[in-house]
């Protein structure tokens, strides 16, 4: 059962942009366990997403399903049947239970989730928003869309390998998930089996494949599809091309998709893109990406690369490291302080140990803190690299740290990938 806020629903749509909270419950009962509702991540359609804390180190997801008026509840079925069919990969959002919530007598349907962090969607909100060089930025690092176009392809592959089309793919429904420090997909609802597609209209305007274009405007004028004529896991790619794009660019590029320029010659769209992109890296590695996306954006469904052939792209193969700017968006465990040190502080031994003392009993002000490494020469030298016991601590360490002053220096914390602190591979971002 759930306890409902008191507010009463109103009859105007909110402004755009915001949620509604009329009738937001407070509370949740799962499996014999009161669950606070801390706030709602999201509301679509046909269901609503809260975060939800059965304690200070607990927190899940929350997918509430609206009341089906039809009867059924087919979403939430369909979801349901698809996640429970298709778990255990790193890459895809973990189910980890169903119930049943009670409200005022009305009973809904919901998915307790893995809680996830930021979006795609946000990403290039904030990757667009930013500078670089004193320019505007334009996209993100090649590390950064490496890393998301490496996860959904590893996500893909064992979704297509399972039989199963996504056929929603867009930044709104890739999650970053700091404590596994990888990107998962999320939101089956409009996903189908192969070969027996049971819904009419599939993808998101400005994601939505050439093929898949044509099947919604049949659906929508009333032809039936027969047999196996339905879309593929080609679908897929193509969103996935779409994103990638608008990663490097920095541009949403729903209009540009829609027109006549991009159906008459994508090719040199993408081309044009790459060759007007700003970004400062290395010409190889952007050639093997803009090769990467034009496999994933051909016409021809039948032509375009698997998931698994993308893979095995030469683009993969390339190391890079993260700018500054990848380790302030992506959450993670470890945080990283900079602007603090002087070298003088690292080679008077009594004074290197009180600093260590000193920032341990900061920094566990904020969370449990598992180690606190700082090293004495590069690469690192003088930072201060706190690991917590999980990314709620570090995430609430780096709200709170950033902008203090520490001996007149104000501090600049960001995040670290913990996979590379634990390895002691402490590298130079690019500025």
């Amino acid at each position: 059962m759930a306890h409902c806020g008191s507010s009463e629903p109103k009859p105007q749509a909110p402004p755009q942009g915001s949620v509604d909270q009329s009738m937001k419950p407070v509370l949740f009962e799962i499996f014999g366990e009161i669950w606070t509702v801390q706030s709602r991540l999201g509301q679509g359609v046909s269901a609503s997403v809260y975060r939800v804390s059965s304690g200070r180190a607990t927190t899940a997801a929350v997918k509430e399903y609206q009341v089906d008026t039809q009867g059924g509840d087919y979403g939430y079925h369909k979801e349901r049947s698809v996640l429970e069919d298709i778990q255990g990969h790193k890459n895809i959002v973990t189910l980890y239970g169903v119930f049943t919530n009670s409200c005022m007598g009305v009973s809904t349907r919901c998915l307790l989730l893995e809680l996830l962090d930021v979006s795609v969607s946000e990403l290039l909100v904030r990757g667009s928003s930013g500078t670089q060089g004193g320019r505007p930025q334009q996209g993100h690092s090649m590390w950064l869309v490496q890393h998301c176009a490496r996860d959904i392809l590893e996500a893909l592959a064992f979704l297509h390998k399972e039989g199963y089309v996504h056929a929603d793919l867009k930044p709104r429904n890739i999650l970053w998930n700091a404590d596994d420090e990888c990107f998962k997909l999320i939101d089956f609802g409009l996903s189908f089996k192969e070969g027996n597609q049971d819904v009419k209209y599939i993808q998101t305007d400005g994601y939505r494949a050439p093929e898949a274009e044509i099947q919604n405007s049949l659906a929508q004028a009333g032809v039936e599809l027969e047999g196996d004529s339905g879309c593929t896991a080609a679908v897929d790619l193509w969103s996935l091309g779409i994103i990638l794009l608008e990663m490097f660019s920095g541009m949403k590029l729903k209009d540009t998709v829609r027109s006549q320029e991009w159906k008459d010659n994508s090719a040199a769209i993408v081309d044009h893109i790459f060759a007007s992109n700003s970004l400062a890296c290395p010409a190889i590695p952007v050639y093997h990406l803009r090769d990467l996306i034009k496999s994933m954006l051909l016409i021809d469904p039948k032509q375009r690369c698997t998931a698994e052939t993308a893979l095995l792209s030469p683009f993969f193969s390339i190391p890079f490291a993260p700018h500054i700017e990848d380790l302030v968006l992506l959450p993670s465990p470890v945080l990283r302080l900079l602007n603090l040190i002087d070298d003088s502080h690292l080679h008077n031994e009594d004074e290197y140990e009180d600093i260590l003392e000193d920032m341990k009993e900061e920094c566990q002000k904020y969370g449990s803190v598992v180690s606190l490494l700082i090293p004495k020469e590069n690469p690192g030298k003088g930072q201060v690299f706190v690991e917590y016991a999980n990314s709620s601590d570090s995430q609430e360490a780096q709200r709170l740290l950033t902008g203090r002053t520490f001996d007149g220096k104000f501090v600049v914390a960001t995040f670290y990938p913990l996979s590379a602190y634990k390895r002691g591979y402490l590298y130079q971002t690019v500025q």
